[in-house]
């Protein structure tokens, strides 16, 4: 059973005021990989991260035609890597996009002024600590 623990839960939501900004892999459909990152990651629930997207860039378009991403996390002081892999779900419109926005940290929200970006929520599938798989759906 897939459940974010307590102690992944506060690092992700924490980890742009810590100095441990989360990185965001995806893949075209291709297959070429990007890696970019996402200093609005946070929690959306025990089975789930979402973060606000607004470059709009190879990271969004990859995730347009291949849903399937990994969001990086590493604190390596406090002992603290992982991987969560899951399918990722782009709320361009209407209340999720409002709910993803709304919970956004202000540091993101404020190189978005418009409020033009997307909330991405990704379901997760598995979270991993270097090759060890420590939780799957």
């Amino acid at each position: 059973m897939l459940e974010l623990t307590d102690e992944m839960i506060k690092a992700i939501d924490n980890s742009y005021a810590d100095g441990k900004v989360v990185e965001v892999v995806t893949a075209a459909a291709d297959g070429w990989p990007d890696i970019s990152f996402a200093g609005s990651a946070m929690a959306w629930d025990k089975q789930s991260l979402a973060f606000w997207e607004r470059s709009f860039g190879k990271t969004y378009r990859n995730l347009q035609e291949n849903p399937k991403v990994c969001l990086f996390y590493r604190n390596f002081e406090g002992r603290q890597v992982w991987k969560f892999l899951g399918e990722a779900q782009i709320a361009d419109s209407g209340d999720l996009r409002q709910q993803v926005m709304d919970r956004t940290i202000e540091a993101e929200l404020k190189h978005d002024p418009e409020r033009k970006g997307v909330g991405i929520i990704i379901r997760l599938d598995r979270v991993m600590r270097g090759g060890e798989t420590l939780m799957e759906r």
